[in-house]
Formats: structure tokens, C-alpha cells, sequence
């Protein structure tokens, strides 16, 4: 019998942490999730692509899930759809831009055909198996942002999503502030809310005076302009198109990413390109650099991007000349602050003006300041509170600040991935833990990265690798060819001569009281011949690379 009077809460992403969101709702042995999201490695994490949710506890319980809503469109919210998919096909509903992003990807991986992709609206009311659910309009650094409300008999669930209260968005789609008010007279239960941006005072202000900036840079620069931002910020990139069509100039765009974006966003209806405006990266030098933009990605340093090719001269089309101006329209993610400052002086280094968000507002944020997280809280008026898109600093500010808006502190929960509220007759408390964490994706390859890989890879880039190769005689145990030395990333053989040789000389000793019959164990002569060899290394080095002993049979 289904259990109606108990709601369970579990991220299984994104709280004490930015990326990869994804929080489940249980109830009556029903299953709804809410955002599949991805994170980017950090630095630790050598090789990996992308970072998803453990969802092990959704694939125990398949069955019991009866659908994926999403908040909006960016990575961190969508990116882990194909991985999930894969394993768990339900239908997902979305707005019309977050649709046309999923769709995309999903195309990659070939699943579209077999995807249930269901179109909704702001102000939609449906039901989802028991779950009663009310899309509300909010805005964001994207379009179409919408914050959810879970009606269930307990009482009602409200995910803000990522928000700020923007009052004069691009495409003039505000907050829907009556309605979140209306819900808050009618009461909630528990808020799960956006607390990025926790630690600044004030209100995020407005996407419009990006678009002021930029009017001001594009009347004083001469050479071409080179506009860096995020791939998904389709308002950023729709002022980009309409200021430069202003002033006579043409937008060409780099980046795979963007380009696909833009080409979705336009076909969509959420990009307005002015006619005679957009050219492709190849027609670039049929005008003269004072009538071009180029729209980029990399404004978060990232090696391979195209805004940090153009700025090592490694780019096949765009080449930064002096009086070139390159706007980086985003501020560096935690992380990512010496890349970026690597590519700035870069940028610098060929003559280009470089404005960037420490000397002008080139960029604003798409997540609620203090000021405006209070407004929410003051609208919802929950019961309980979880704040979520946030590391422990943030939880930690947030739920201080919810204690001065009169929430108790028993009412407002850090929680960690994997961590269960359970709420029980209106009582809340957490409960076990379930299995939950990262799944590192690296290439083709799904979780099959762990942290014995990792530290594999940790090694070799600190210290390297030295490979002792040696042919043994099978029957005999002589060593008939060999030991020969591979060094990589830690001495360079032609250098370290005596080392290299006093380690073969190691090497033959070891193996000249070897026994061999049927029943050797190579692997047991290789660890035999690894422990003394890395000793050796690290007596002469003070390093410890990777040893590893290659035994031929001849």
C-alpha cells in the first residue's frame, strides 16, 4: 500500500555544490525528479570531460519513476538528460528553449526517437502520476526559467530554480511575483531555493545595462570587436546582435557550441536577428576589421576554446590585432580565475583593448543578490527551507539569513548529496543516507573512472613514469634481454646515466635468485622488482614516479 503521509527529499545533486542538479521528490512510492544536470571536473580530476549524479537509486526504483521537469536550459541542469536516459527512459517536460537545447542533445546520442519530450508553458498546471505540479515564470541569464510548485496532500513543494527578480528583461517576460505571493498565502510546506549569489548584498541589476556597456564600447572601438560570453546566454547574445546592427557592423560567430545555440534560439523565436547582419566565420575578411563582431566562447579560459586560440594566435580564422577591442562578458567561475587571467594577458600581449567584468560592467549575474533572495523568502513564507545551487559557504549564509527572515534553524536544512528529508505529518528530519556522488565521464567512458584512476593520473603528472622492460628465458629464468629503462616526465635517460644504470643493476640482482616453473607468479617477480626500484628513485630524487616493470617470456 502506498505511503501517502510521508514526502521524501533527495538531492542526489546540487546542494553544497554548483553544478550537476538534480533533486528527487518521493511520494506515494512515485518517483519525480526535478533537472538532470552536469558539473565540470575540477582541477584533481585530470582527463575527465564531465562530471553527473550517482543515479543509483533511481535505477533501483525505476518503475517508481514517473518523470524528469526541468528548470531551465543551462548544462548544469540539463547535461546529465542523455547519460539518465540511457538508463532510465521516462518522459521529461520542459519549456519551449530548454526543449529545443535537450533535443540537441539528445540527437548526439541518437536517443531523440525514443525520448518523451512534453512542451509546457509558464502558468501551466499538470499532473505527473500523484504529483500536481504549477509552472511559474522567472527570469534568469536564459530564457524561459521557471520555478516549480509540487502540490501533494501534506502540503506544497516550491523549487525556485536558478532566479533573480530581473523587472526589465529582454524579451519583457518578468517574475510572475504575483503568482509565487499568491502561493505563499495559500502556504508552503518546504522551499528549495537558489542561494548562489547569497554572499552579495543588494539586487542583480538588470540584463539592459550589459546592453549599455556594450552601446558604449561599440561607438569607441575601431578595430574589430570580439564579444566573449556563455554559450546559453541568449539575452546577452541578442543585445550583442542588435547593437552591432546599429552600428553597421557584422556578427560572425565562434564556437560549435554558440553557433548551435544561436541556431536553435533563432529558429525558436528567442533571437531576433537583424537582417543583413549575421555572416558566416569564413567571410570574415570580405570586410574591413571596423565592421565586424565576433561572437566567441572561452570566456572562462578554457584551453581549448576559441577565445583562448585567438589569444595564443592559434586561430585558423580570427587573429587579434592591435586596436582590436574583446569584450569578456562573464565573470571567471570559482576555479577558472587564473585561466582566465592567462588569456587576458594574452589578449594584451597582441595589442587588443580588453574589457572584462573587474573594470567595467560587462556582465551580470543571473542569480538572486541577498536583497532579492529575502524577497523571495518573503513571498513564499515556507515552513521549511533548503537551499540548494550553492557550496557550504552559501548554505551556511543562507540559512543565517533565513533565521533573521523567521525561519527557525530547525527548519532550514544543509544538506549534502545523498542526504533524505523526510517529512512525516508536517515533521521534517533527515534521514539515511542513500548512494549518491559523482559519476566521472571521461571520453566514451561512463563512471569507469574512479579514484584509483585518478590518482594513477595525479602520479604520472607529478612525478612521471619509469618502465623497466626485461626478457626472461621461460624455462631457465635467465635474462636474456634487458633491463632497458623508459623514462617519461622524470628523468631524462641521456641525463641520469648513473641512475639509470645503478637501477638495472638493481634490477638484475633481484632477478638473479629467481626460481622459475610452472607455477611462477610474474606478477609476484614485477612487485618483487617495483618496491626496491622505487626506493632507489626516491633515495636519489626525493620523486615517486610510477614503476612499472614490464617481464617478457622468451
Amino acid at each position: 500500500m502506498a505511503d501517502t503521509e510521508h514526502i521524501k527529499i533527495i538531492p542526489l545533486g546540487g546542494v553544497s555544490e554548483i553544478g550537476k542538479n538534480m533533486t528527487v521528490l518521493e511520494y506515494a512510492d512515485q518517483l519525480l525528479v526535478i533537472d538532470s544536470g552536469l558539473m565540470f571536473p575540477n582541477e584533481d580530476m585530470l582527463g575527465v570531460d564531465i562530471v553527473i549524479p550517482d543515479v543509483t537509486y533511481l535505477l533501483e526504483r525505476k518503475e517508481r519513476v514517473r518523470g524528469i521537469i526541468l528548470t531551465h536550459g543551462h548544462e548544469d541542469h540539463i547535461g546529465a538528460l542523455p547519460y539518465v536516459l540511457r538508463q532510465i527512459n521516462v518522459p521529461v517536460w520542459g519549456t519551449k528553449l530548454t526543449l529545443g537545447f535537450v533535443r540537441a542533445k539528445l540527437e548526439e546520442f541518437g536517443l531523440v526517437e525514443a525520448a518523451e519530450l512534453n512542451l509546457i508553458e509558464a502558468g501551466d498546471r499538470f499532473d505527473i502520476g500523484d504529483f500536481d505540479i504549477e509552472a511559474i515564470r522567472v527570469t534568469h541569464s536564459i530564457p524561459d526559467g521557471l520555478c516549480y510548485a509540487v502540490r501533494l496532500p501534506m502540503g506544497t513543494i516550491v523549487h525556485s530554480g536558478d532566479f533573480k527578480f530581473d523587472l526589465t528583461p529582454i524579451d519583457g517576460k518578468t517574475v510572475d511575483i504575483s503568482r509565487l505571493a499568491r502561493l505563499g498565502d495559500e502556504g508552503v510546506l518546504v522551499l528549495l531555493c537558489d542561494c548562489t549569489n547569497v554572499e552579495k548584498p543588494g539586487y542583480v541589476p538588470s540584463e539592459r545595462e550589459v546592453g549599455k556597456v556594450f552601446d558604449d564600447v561599440f561607438a569607441q572601438a575601431g578595430g574589430k570587436i570580439i564579444v566573449a560570453t556563455f554559450a546559453s546566454n541568449i539575452h546577452r547574445i541578442q543585445q550583442v546582435f542588435k547593437t552591432a546592427a546599429m552600428y553597421g557592423r557584422k556578427v560572425t560567430i565562434a564556437g560549435r557550441s554558440m553557433a548551435k545555440n544561436v541556431d536553435i534560439a533563432e529558429e525558436l523565436g528567442y533571437v531576433a536577428i537583424p537582417a543583413n547582419t549575421k555572416i558566416r566565420l569564413d567571410e570574415i575578411d570580405d570586410y574591413p576589421p571596423e565592421q565586424i563582431v565576433v561572437m566567441t566562447t572561452g570566456s572562462q579560459g578554457e584551453p581549448l576554446s576559441a577565445l583562448a586560440r585567438m589569444a595564443m594566435n592559434d586561430h585558423k580564422r580570427v587573429k587579434i590585432q592591435k586596436g582590436d577591442t574583446v569584450v569578456i562578458s562573464a565573470t571567471p567561475i570559482p576555479g577558472n580565475e587564473d585561466l582566465v587571467a592567462r588569456t587576458i594577458n594574452h589578449l594584451f600581449k597582441h595589442g587588443a583593448n580588453v574589457i572584462y567584468d573587474a573594470i567595467a560592467p560587462v556582465h551580470v549575474s543571473g542569480h538572486a543578490n541577498r536583497d532579492e533572495l529575502k524577497l523571495m523568502l518573503g513571498l513564499i513564507r515556507p515552513t521549511y527551507v533548503i537551499p540548494v545551487h550553492g557550496e557550504c559557504r552559501h548554505v551556511a549564509k543562507f540559512i543565517e539569513l533565513a533565521r533573521d527572515m523567521g525561519i527557525p534553524p530547525d527548519n532550514a536544512f544543509s544538506m549534502e548529496v545523498g542526504d533524505v528529508l523526510e517529512i512525516d505529518k508536517s515533521v521534517a528530519q533527515l534521514g539515511a543516507k542513500v548512494q549518491a556522488g559523482d559519476v566521472l565521464v571521461d571520453g566514451i567512458g561512463v563512471g569507469d573512472v574512479g579514484d584509483i584512476v585518478l590518482r594513477d593520473r595525479r602520479l604520472l603528472a607529478n612525478d612521471g613514469i619509469f618502465i623497466i622492460v626485461v626478457g626472461i628465458d621461460r624455462n631457465t629464468g635467465d635474462v636474456v634481454a634487458g633491463p632497458d629503462i623508459i623514462s617519461r616526465g622524470f628523468v631524462y635517460v641521456e641525463e641520469a646515466e648513473d641512475l639509470i644504470e645503478d637501477a638495472k643493476k638493481l634490477v638484475l640482482e633481484i632477478l638473479e635468485g629467481l626460481t622459475v616453473d610452472a607455477a611462477t607468479e610474474w606478477t609476484t617477480v614485477k612487485s618483487d622488482i617495483r618496491t626496491p626500484v622505487a626506493k632507489l628513485l626516491y633515495a636519489r630524487t626525493r620523486r615517486r614516479p610510477m614503476v612499472v616493470p614490464v617481464i617478457m617470456e622468451v
